[in-house]
């Protein structure tokens, strides 16, 4: 995520204020990224695999509902569904294991990747150099984020520029916050910015008048402008990066089967043809990298 992105990486505070920004080691979670490695060629994701996920037989991948179409409820129940999701159940098959699949806390994912509570992250996490220094990634997405205003764009606003002196709701814990920071920084008049649990209760804010603007990654902004005419999402995307399938940093043999898993979901076209059915097939990634954020 850019998450709240989303809509959707601590034990201590110094790892929170990773999370934050858009959040114990070994060698071993030290990959280039790039192609698969050397020793990953002619296996597949299942020889890949270490022998500890083969014998519990269990994936536990956990996720952050609120931000469709990429993890959310299906209506009226508790089933998790959305790209997120979907791309787990397959990585899951990939590796011939089983999946459990876990909501929980944007905020709380990586505290409990590093706790071993989860064995893989997939919830909309921009892949970013701080992130970086507490897990690695997969990378799957990519794409950036986007304003979203009230239908009719009241205030007139064309770009981030325009958001300075103006209230503005964006999603804590997520990439998007980070954006709407930094233009803050540059800003003479200063925004008046809420943090908001997740897109939709952000947009919550924009219904009240609480707020004018937000920002939104760019596939959710498009879905909810799909389900709803009461908002208008300007066309320039920022902070335009990956998303990443986050694993623990001392789990490299884990991070390279599972990247050897969507890889296999992209030569065989599983990959492109879940992305097209929740409609974000235009921000797939033609190869399965580790670590190429910015």
């Amino acid at each position: 995520m850019n998450r709240p992105r989303s809509l959707r990486c601590l034990a201590a505070l110094a790892v929170v204020a990773l999370a934050a920004t858009a959040c114990g080691r070994s060698g071993q979670g030290d990959a280039p990224s790039g192609s698969s490695s050397q020793a990953a060629t002619g296996r597949t994701a299942a020889e890949l695999l270490p022998a500890q996920y083969r014998q519990k037989g269990v994936l536990r991948v956990a996720t952050a509902v609120g931000y469709p179409p990429m993890e959310m409820y299906e209506p009226g129940t508790t089933r998790l569904t959305g790209v997120d999701p979907d791309l787990a159940k397959a990585i899951a098959e990939r590796l011939k294991l089983k999946l459990e699949l876990t909501n929980a806390a944007f905020d709380g994912l990586i505290p409990g990747l590093e706790s071993g509570r989860f064995d893989l992250v997939m919830s909309s996490m921009t892949d970013s150099a701080q992130r970086r220094q507490a897990v690695d990634f997969v990378d799957y997405f990519r794409t950036g984020g986007v304003i979203m205003t009230k239908n009719g764009n009241p205030q007139g606003i064309k770009s981030l520029t325009d958001l300075c002196g103006k209230t503005v709701v964006l999603a804590k814990g997520s990439s998007n916050l980070q954006i709407g920071e930094e233009q803050n920084a540059k800003c003479k008049q200063k925004m008046r910015i809420s943090q908001s649990e997740d897109a939709p209760t952000g947009l919550l804010q924009l219904d009240s008048g609480r707020a004018v603007a937000t920002i939104v990654d760019y596939p959710v902004a498009r879905t909810f402008t799909k389900k709803s005419s009461a908002y208008e999402v300007l066309p320039t995307q920022y902070g335009t990066a990956p998303w990443g399938i986050a694993t623990a940093k001392s789990q490299g043999g884990l991070r390279d089967a599972v990247r050897k898993a969507l890889q296999e979901l992209i030569d065989n076209g599983g990959y492109r043809k879940i992305l097209d059915t929740w409609g974000v097939g235009d921000s797939a990634v033609p190869e399965a990298t580790v670590n190429d954020g910015q």
